[in-house]
């Protein structure tokens, strides 16, 4: 009788934190054996919801029924004991230690190592994972580790699955191969609360989809019956524009050049750069795909001029040679940058728009006269960008620290792109940000470019770079790969070389 139940039941759930109201009355029914999707643009409550599934925080009113019983989950260990499993976005491992001892750390009973590993291999066997239980961590793939969080769920025989934004940091192929895993976990009963921004993703595997927004339960539907752009409509309540791209397009000169660029690595973690060289043509958008921590960061940093290149040719914009400038040399030649960190490194959180604004544009925009800052042109400037990109803030004064992440990196972007930069570096440009605002300055980078200006995206986000970019390279443990044009070249080929070694195609063994 009891597969008649809901496995989980969410009864008008609220939780309210000072000043905001994360969830207000959301209901929730998924079914043993479900693939359920969890929709919502940032801020929209899915991550709260969750934590009070998983026991994380309690709700202030509202029920939770687990197999048609209601449940007071006090904390995680209480709902691994009900079989409910989470797999963060960020993954808690010891890179110094094995798999199987992270996956020991993570169980709530005790077992011997020898039982362990029969439990682990018979996983891995059932749902198709491979992993030697023998392998340091610090030596694998991030889908790799992603895959001991997944069976260290799995030994719990979890009746429901979380998974959060699994797959931000997997190449295609591993996204396919934990497709499957999922599918065969609920062939057999287990049910999946997905979390995911990556709407076609949505589509291929869930067969309900609950969307919020603002807190509020808006719609529940099957995703296999809707587009991504309906998805995505629905999550931000507004129609969502086209970007409009000339065909055909043809390109400039040279304007950004970056030859046999080598770098060591810094501290424990680092990447070294690998003898980097690609260009990019006046109005070409040049698209870096990898998977998180292959030297972007550290490429974006040398790019940049916050580490020095070896000689002043290694890097050159429209043919001058800057690789030994700093940041604000850089910028007088047209160079115009934004890091992926936004709090501390695009923006100070404790200024205000408008001395943010000063920072990266005071030279470009005539902010300066007499070594003094003009105030009013300052103001004018960041006033500009605010309207210009529909930046929801307390007008220029404001400090970044105010804003939403979303609003910062709208004001960051809109920042660089009204100075008309010759060069513009831009690290995860929609990270972070709405449906409408993602929508909002993927256009605004191609009408820069269509103004003549050189664009390099680095980006983990496949689908953005495919849809921007006229040519893509794939960065790998610090080597990038030779230049691909988009069109003509398919995501298979795109997803081995992110999942390659130093930068070569692995092909499938």
């Amino acid at each position: 009788m009891a597969d008649t139940y809901a496995r989980l039941e969410l009864r008008d759930i609220s939780k309210r934190f000072p000043g905001v109201l994360a969830n207000d009355n959301v209901s929730l029914t998924v079914m043993p054996g479900e693939i359920h999707a969890l929709l919502g643009e940032n801020g929209a409550g899915k991550s709260t919801l969750v934590k009070m599934i998983y026991g994380i925080m309690a709700p202030d009113s509202g029920q939770i029924l687990w197999d048609g019983q209601a449940v007071r989950i006090q904390n995680p260990k209480a709902a691994r004991k009900l079989g409910i499993g989470m797999v963060f976005q960020h993954f808690s491992l010891f890179e110094a230690m094995t798999v199987l001892e992270n996956i020991a750390l993570g169980l709530d009973t005790k077992v011997s190592r020898a039982a362990l590993e029969v439990e682990i291999l018979k996983v891995m066997n059932t749902y198709g994972l491979t992993l030697d239980p023998k392998r340091i961590v610090s030596t694998l793939s991030v889908g790799e580790r992603q895959r001991i969080e997944i069976v260290r769920a799995l030994l719990l025989n979890p009746k429901l699955l979380i998974m959060d934004e699994p797959t931000s940091v997997l190449t295609p192929q591993e996204v396919g191969q934990l497709f499957e895993t999922l599918r065969k976990l609920a062939a057999q009963g287990c049910s999946i609360l997905y979390i995911s921004h990556k709407l076609h993703e949505i589509i291929a595997l869930c067969e309900t989809a609950t969307i919020l927004r603002g807190g509020k339960l808006i719609a529940t539907c099957d995703p296999r019956k809707e587009t991504p752009r309906k998805l995505a409509e629905m999550m931000i309540g507004a129609n969502l524009k086209e970007i409009s791209k000339v065909a055909g397009r043809t390109f400039g000169d040279v304007k950004f050049a970056v030859r046999n660029l080598t770098l060591p690595k810094i501290g424990d973690f680092g990447t070294a750069l690998n003898e980097i060289e690609f260009e990019v043509k006046a109005g070409e958008i040049f698209g870096i795909a990898g998977v998180a921590g292959n030297g972007q960061n550290e490429l974006l940093e040398a790019l940049g001029g916050e580490v020095l290149a070896h000689s002043n040719d290694a890097i050159s914009i429209a043919g001058a040679g800057v690789g030994k400038c700093g940041p604000t040399e850089r910028r007088a030649f047209g160079l115009g940058a934004v890091p992926e960190e936004r709090n501390g490194h695009a923006a100070v959180s404790d200024f205000s728009l408008q001395d943010n604004a000063v920072l990266t544009a005071r030279n470009r925009m005539n902010m300066v006269s007499a070594q003094l800052i003009d105030p009013s042109a300052s103001n004018a400037f960041s006033q500009k960008v605010i309207m210009s990109f529909g930046v929801k803030a307390q007008g220029t004064k404001a400090t970044a620290g105010s804003l939403s992440g979303g609003n910062l990196q709208k004001y960051i972007m809109g920042r660089e792109i009204l100075q008309n930069p010759v060069v513009l570096v831009v690290s995860q440009p929609t990270w972070g940000v709405d449906a409408g605002a993602a929508a909002a300055i993927r256009q605004a980078i191609v009408d820069l470019a269509a103004k003549g200006s050189a664009m390099v995206i680095i980006s983990q986000d496949l689908d953005e770079l495919l849809e921007l970019c006229d040519t893509l390279s794939v960065i790998n443990l610090g080597k990038l790969s030779k230049p691909l044009k988009v069109g003509e070249v398919s995501v298979e080929e795109i997803g081995l070389l992110m999942g390659g070694i130093h930068g070569e195609v692995q092909h499938a063994h």
